[in-house]
């Protein structure tokens, strides 16, 4: 398998809270991982790039080569992410409250193990079907799950932006993980919601299929959330998953 990263940050704010970085550990499996901070000032940028970068210089230090290990060291490097954060805006005044999202997804030679805490979500495209593969950690959501508002509804909550987990939380937090196999022809999309609260996701589908180039896709995702009137940092990591020479 050929696999391809492509990333890019359209920035709508003065400050931008969102953070996107992409690391390999010692035996060379690629781990990305993104996170939309939050707090006041520059406390939500802060946030994102202590978070991200923990975990990756973490990663740079393994030698993983599963996924199942690598589900069980997301769980301990974004508790270590999650007390840095917190322990960081309890000694700086003007850092304190702050916390972020992330979502990460270690590839391996067939699979790929994710994680993930917030609203920050991963997508696979595969067969021009788009499939959600995180679940929001939000009050919206918690909702909807419910039934006690619809998915429409979601959308244009007052509360849509309160998270129900974040990574800065004091004491511990739940971390979802989970892992799947992948196959050539695959688009594994990790996004901020700057993104997913202005395209619906049929849309997002649509311009991943569209036949134009890995970049011009991120582009395009991003220039179409703009486009829909978003005011928020809009942060898209794409992964392609090609077919071998021999294909």
């Amino acid at each position: 398998m050929q696999i391809r990263f492509q990333t890019d940050v359209g920035k709508k704010r003065n400050s931008n809270q969102d953070y996107v970085a992409i690391f390999k550990n010692q035996v060379g499996v690629t781990l990305a991982v993104l996170a939309d901070g939050m707090g006041g000032h520059q406390a939500g940028d802060v946030a994102s790039k202590v978070a991200v970068e923990g975990i990756g210089k973490k990663w740079q230090d393994t030698n993983l080569t599963s996924p199942e290990k690598a589900c069980s060291w997301f769980v301990t490097a974004i508790q270590a992410a999650n007390e840095v954060v917190y322990n960081l805006g309890q000694e700086k005044p003007e850092l304190q409250g702050m916390g972020t999202t992330i979502v990460c997804v270690a590839v391996f030679e067939e699979e790929f193990a994710l994680a993930h805490v917030g609203d920050s979500r991963m997508y696979l495209v595969r067969d021009h079907e788009i499939t959600q593969l995180t679940e929001d950690h939000s009050l919206v959501n918690e909702l909807v799950l419910s039934g006690e508002i619809t998915k429409e509804m979601a959308a244009t909550h007052p509360r849509r932006n309160v998270l129900t987990r974040s990574v800065g939380m004091p004491g511990s937090v739940e971390v979802d993980i989970a892992s799947h196999f992948y196959k050539a022809g695959d688009y594994l999309l990790l996004t901020s919601d700057g993104l997913t609260n202005m395209l619906a996701d049929d849309v997002i589908k649509w311009i991943i299929d569209e036949p134009i180039t890995l970049d011009e896709k991120v582009e395009k995702l991003i220039s179409g959330a703009n486009d829909a009137g978003g005011a928020d940092n809009i942060t898209v990591l794409l992964i392609e998953i090609g077919g071998s020479a021999h294909d």
